[in-house]
């Protein structure tokens, strides 16, 4: 009985981001069958890989989590009722397997029994033969597999992961993100950085309403909002009420740029970041009750005692209620006066937004180049992050070309480049001369007709390099681009 396991908890298992398995897939070194891998072929392919032995993963991960100023999750367990169905289909796949090895042991037995009938009636020949298959059978029904231990350890790894987690796939976007902890399913995907519909987030307008494809849900919170009959038996759930027991399939529409609407909400700061004399980052909260929802990319209007301003969102949509933009000091930005000589924690913002369409492509898995322009790196950050928690792009290179402000985050690009294998940070000095800078860019990427291209800084720095880019062969429908002085 073969036991197979999806691509992404196959990632988990040994370290590796899906990409890489991907490329091994694709060169060869790693079989499938219909998209899942075989324990047999997961040990084949990673003999050396600890299974008991996760410190290595955990400090990339603790790493990614700081780099990506993500909250770190608890290894909390999941709701007690989520548990206690996870522990009982555990339950029931070891009695099956019990279940399974007493009928092998009941053939053995059988088989056995009917060598010794043939034995004496046959002739020389069939005796040996018979005696033969005998001590090969107690021979290996004795000795352990070579890697029985390897074996093992997988196999109780991979059931701890199914006890913590379960893994979700949307429909028909493709989208996947693991459930941990006491996450609904609403809150893990925006944990994950997918896009989900949803409304009040709390089961009164409905929503977040989704259809369960397959697999198995608990209800962990109580909802207002009546589903009809008709809806319940199509297998519809609420997914901020909701957890998975196991692994689920469900269909729900991922919003794009255009699906989000405007909203209005009063925000807490959480703090002031001064960089630098020319570059400033304010954080803050929304409310429990009123998330912002928006991509990564996008823009929001900021408003503080008549003092106002629109500024591109810096944080991921993956970091729950926080909220980061990044605004330079220019000459006439009263709202940027007040960030820098008067704004601190516990002030409230009126929050207006989101605005734009500089988001990802997240139907693309082609490998990205992103170039920020001095304060443009404010929704590049924003993209990385996004790209990051969705294990998006197959790599990343980051070219950020900095202004009088300098590369103020120049820290957490390098923490990024640590912590991943498919990322590139490449700084570039202020400069007079932007041509030389882009020409020298574009020469070190000969197949640019296979990149999507993100780029944010002023219109005339964005006409010019789309240029450069053209010139040597970039698709212009692979130019993504945001004009932070529009």
């Amino acid at each position: 009985m073969s036991h197979l396991l999806p691509l992404s908890r196959v990632a988990r298992l040994v370290g590796q981001s899906r990409h890489a398995l991907q490329e091994m897939i694709r060169g060869g070194t790693l079989a499938t069958f219909d998209g899942m891998v075989e324990f047999d072929e997961l040990l084949r392919a990673f003999p050396d890989v600890k299974w008991d032995d996760d410190a290595e993963l955990r400090r990339v991960n603790e790493i990614k989590d700081k780099a990506f100023a993500k909250r770190v999750l608890e290894r909390a367990l999941p709701d007690k009722e989520v548990l206690a169905a996870r522990l009982t289909e555990l339950g029931n796949d070891y009695a099956a397997a019990k279940a399974l090895l007493a009928h092998y042991a009941n053939v053995m037995t059988w088989l056995d029994e009917k060598i010794d009938e043939i034995e004496e009636d046959g002739s020389e020949e069939t005796r040996h033969a018979l005696h033969t298959v005998r001590a090969f059978l107690l021979r290996n029904l004795a000795e352990a597999p070579a890697d029985a231990a390897l074996a093992q350890a997988l196999i109780a790894r991979e059931r701890i992961l199914r006890i913590m987690s379960a893994h979700v796939t949307i429909q028909p976007s493709g989208h996947e993100f693991y459930v941990e902890g006491n996450d609904t399913l609403l809150e893990a995907a925006l944990r994950n950085g997918v896009s989900l519909n949803y409304g009040c987030s709390n089961g009164n307008c409905g929503d977040c309403k989704a259809r369960l494809v397959s697999g198995e849900v608990k209800k962990v919170h109580a909802h207002d909002y009546v589903l009809k009959q008709a809806e319940k038996d199509k297998g519809t759930i609420l997914l901020c009420s909701y957890a998975p027991v196991n692994d689920v399939v469900i269909e729900a529409n991922v919003a794009g740029a255009r699906d989000i609407p405007v909203q209005q909400l009063t925000a807490k700061v959480k703090s002031v970041e001064v960089f630098n004399p020319a570059m400033a980052a304010l954080h803050i909260l929304a409310p429990r009750s009123q998330r912002l929802r928006f991509l990564g990319g996008q823009a929001i209007a900021l408003r503080v005692n008549g003092a106002e301003g629109r500024y591109a969102i810096a944080s991921c949509p993956c970091e729950d209620r926080h909220i980061e933009v990044q605004v330079p000091r220019l000459a006439g930005d009263a709202f940027a006066d007040a960030l820098f000589t008067r704004l601190k924690a516990n002030d409230t913002v009126e929050v207006e937004g989101p605005y734009g369409e500089f988001v990802l492509d997240e139907d693309s898995p082609r490998p990205a180049i992103f170039l920020a322009f001095g304060a443009g790196f404010a929704p590049i950050k924003s993209l990385i992050q996004h790209a990051m928690s969705l294990d998006l792009a197959e790599s990343m290179d980051l070219h950020w070309l900095a202004d009088a402000a300098g590369h103020y985050q120049d820290n957490l690009c390098r923490a990024w480049t640590d912590a991943l294998d498919n990322f590139n940070y490449f700084p570039h000095a202020p400069t007079d001369d932007l041509d030389a800078t882009l020409r020298a860019i574009v020469v070190d990427y000969p197949d640019l007709h296979r990149f999507d291209v993100y780029a944010a800084g002023t219109i005339a720095e964005l006409d010019a390099a789309r240029e450069h880019f053209m010139r040597e062969g970039m698709h212009l429908a692979r130019w993504f681009a945001g004009a932070i002085d529009a």
